[in-house]
């Protein structure tokens, strides 16, 4: 659904009320250069970064490179899309009136990096950056905890020392972890938000050093484009399974990007297996499903577009319209505009709940 209306149909809409949960703003090395100390600066202009999957041009191929994003999106005044905050105001926040933007940086952050010192490190700049140079500048931004997700005590020192800051919404991890995202290894991430009062955003895409498919890497972009639910999949039943939900009955999970027409059949396949299995998985209380309506949010782009509308609408009804958040991923090429994104079939209160009420909810906004 990534269309555009016109100027005009904009303007007469423009009073909604609009919370991005996806907006991904360009960093730069330059903003991060003021936190970062002279060795992991000169680390950086030496060797660069040791990521775990390969790289074209120095972006994490293919979703982070500058050709993925809206061919409009180029400021003006040069620079790459979504690193120009007035151009960003302009095109984008006062256009839709768009009132709280999600901040999801996806680069240059060091997340899931071989050297998970330089990872610590590049997490912590890109914190301080987003605060400077979005939130500070712009009450609409809120910024997200970027965590070295591959080392948990690490993580959970980040977010604990941002905990309490309003500028911040939520806790940031990619779905491709280096083990399934339940397992031990992450708990402490979890546990720290949970105490922090954060939900966790895990947007598609990552550095685990693994393929996505179970077969080796794909020939095409197309492929693991498609191959996201997979491993959103994968990540829900882990954290399920994990029990992580009965030792943290507080988490909340934002599945971001990762589309959601997956999640009713994940369910029912996880509850039929667990219904006969169950006694290898003692320690759940509920069947699989209860756990993703109860701790579960997904956002909307990209939203499956099914060849007759009242599959969507079942689909939407199984999560909970209570579960469903906007997000445009501006500025990336897959843009969903707000004011079209949205199936008609949903009743105006649907639609408020979709746009803004549930995010405003779940990341306590008002």
């Amino acid at each position: 659904m990534n269309i555009e209306v016109r100027a005009p149909q904009r303007s007469a809409r423009a009073k909604l009320d609009i919370v991005d949960c996806d907006f991904h703003p360009k960093l730069t090395l330059a903003q991060l250069r003021p936190y970062l100390s002279n060795q992991w600066w000169n680390y950086l202009e030496t060797y660069g970064n040791r990521a775990r999957h390969g790289y074209v041009k120095g972006y994490a191929y293919p979703k982070m490179t500058p050709q993925a994003a809206r061919r409009d999106a180029w400021p003006p005044t040069g620079g790459l899309p979504a690193s120009d905050l007035d151009f960003v105001r302009e095109q984008h926040f006062d256009l839709y009136g768009v009132n709280v933007a999600i901040m999801n940086p996806l680069s240059p952050t060091g997340q899931g990096d071989q050297n998970v010192e330089l990872s610590i490190a590049m997490a912590t700049a890109a914190n301080e950056a987003q605060l400077e140079q979005w939130v500070a500048r712009e009450p609409r931004c809120k910024a997200s905890v970027v965590v070295p997700y591959e080392d948990g005590p690490a993580s959970a020192a980040e977010i604990r020392r941002r905990a309490g800051n309003r500028g911040f919404a939520q806790v940031f991890m990619l779905s491709r972890t280096s083990e399934a995202a339940g397992r031990r290894r992450y708990w402490p991430i979890y546990e720290a938000a949970v105490e922090a009062g954060l939900p966790v955003g895990i947007h598609v895409f990552g550095y685990s050093g693994w393929p996505m498919t179970s077969s080796g890497w794909p020939s095409f972009y197309i492929e693991e484009m498609t191959e996201h639910a997979t491993s959103a999949q994968a990540m829900v039943t882990s954290m399920i399974m994990e029990g992580i939900f009965e030792r943290l009955p507080e988490l909340k999970v934002v599945l971001i990007e990762s589309g959601f027409g997956w999640l009713p059949a994940l369910g029912w396949r996880l509850d039929k297996h667990w219904k006969r299995l169950k006694d290898e998985v003692p320690h759940l209380n509920m069947a699989p499903s209860e756990y993703i309506r109860k701790h579960f949010w997904v956002t909307t782009q990209p939203m499956e577009e099914t060849e007759e509308p009242d599959h969507l609408h079942d689909v939407m009804n199984w999560i909970g319209m209570d579960r469903i958040m906007f997000s445009s991923d501006y500025p990336h090429w897959d843009f969903d505009d707000p004011f079209v994104s949205l199936p008609p079939f949903l009743t105006e209160e649907q639609r408020r709940m979709i746009y803004a009420g549930n995010a405003r909810g779940l990341y306590r906004l008002d």
